[in-house]
């Protein structure tokens, strides 16, 4: 049985905003990275214990349970040359809050790659911290009985599919969360001068995978950057992999991460518009993308719960 969930705040900041989405897409969780709420806006492991407890309180007021985490461990932001005493401090935070709302899964990454002042790669990655970091993020949240699982995104494990077999194997037991759209904006580093190929992606992915986000785009060469599209309009192969998932019997959640008007980390195509227009674009757009997923995963054949 597939269960359908979503980033939600690119829906829009405001848990209820958030909560609204969801309950028109029919869905009963979300899967929790930034939220506004009395004021306060930040990361569900972040914001303070007050605001934390009226964010409990509104859910279950809403019936509105938490798939999982879309945690700041570990990600595209974070260096591995930083003191892994902040990594120590956010696994504290998040692992009771967990526990509090019933989510089993947590996305952390692998940490940014290292680059010089072009942007290039540079050749030291720190990798054996790496790995150790990552050896202890797992068993932190398995201890407790909580599931890591590590993103095909910006960040060492996700440079290439190669890349994502050494984590593996570097890091027995950790689970993957897959994202379609990823390849589409990430160097592969097995292939000088593309970028990666997201059935390849996946199939490295796939035997530890525990989670998928779904997300879609196209390289813009002209603007060098990512143009994100609805769910099979882009070059994420997105339908070749939900119709694998399908017919595999995967069970577990795919979770919408439109990109398509905003961008969390980067600009958006709604960036221009009125705070107003911007709120509507982004709710309208994230029930778009939600129903056409749906109706996809339907139309090849998927049980959804």
């Amino acid at each position: 049985m597939i269960k359908l969930t979503g980033i939600a705040d690119e829906a829009g900041a405001s848990l209820d905003v958030q909560i609204q989405a969801h309950q028109q897409l029919g869905w009963d969780s979300i899967e929790c990275r930034g939220v506004e709420y009395a004021g306060v806006k930040g990361n569900l492991h972040e914001i303070p214990e007050a605001v934390f407890d009226q964010v409990v309180a509104r859910l279950e007021e809403k019936g509105m349970g938490v798939s999982g985490f879309g945690s700041l461990i570990g990600n595209w932001a974070k260096k591995i040359t930083d003191d892994f005493s902040i990594t120590e401090a956010e696994i504290s935070r998040a692992i009771p809050r967990m526990q509090r709302l019933g989510a089993k899964l947590i996305r952390v990454m692998s940490y940014a790659v290292c680059k010089d002042a072009d942007g290039k790669d540079l050749d030291e990655q720190f990798v054996p911290e790496r790995i150790r970091r990552m050896k202890e993020i797992h068993a932190r949240f398995a201890d407790a009985g909580l599931t890591v699982v590590h993103e095909n995104c910006m960040n060492w494990g996700g440079m290439s599919p190669t890349y994502v077999q050494r984590m593996a194997e570097a890091v027995p037991g950790m689970k993957w969360v897959f994202d379609t759209g990823n390849p589409v904006f990430i160097d592969d580093r097995d292939r000088l001068g593309k970028k990666q190929d997201a059935w390849e992606m996946y199939q490295a992915v796939k035997p530890h995978m525990a989670h998928v986000h779904v997300k879609d785009g196209i390289w813009d060469t002209a603007k060098n950057d990512a143009v994100y599209t609805y769910p099979g309009e882009g070059e994420g192969q997105t339908e070749r992999i939900l119709k694998d998932l399908v017919d595999t019997s995967y069970q577990g959640y795919i979770s919408i991460e439109p990109h398509v008007a905003v961008v969390f980390h980067g600009a958006g195509a709604a960036d221009e518009l009125s705070p107003e227009q911007k709120a509507k674009e982004q709710f309208d757009s994230y029930i778009k993308y939600g129903q056409m997923l749906q109706a996809m995963l339907v139309r090849l054949g998927a049980q959804l719960g």
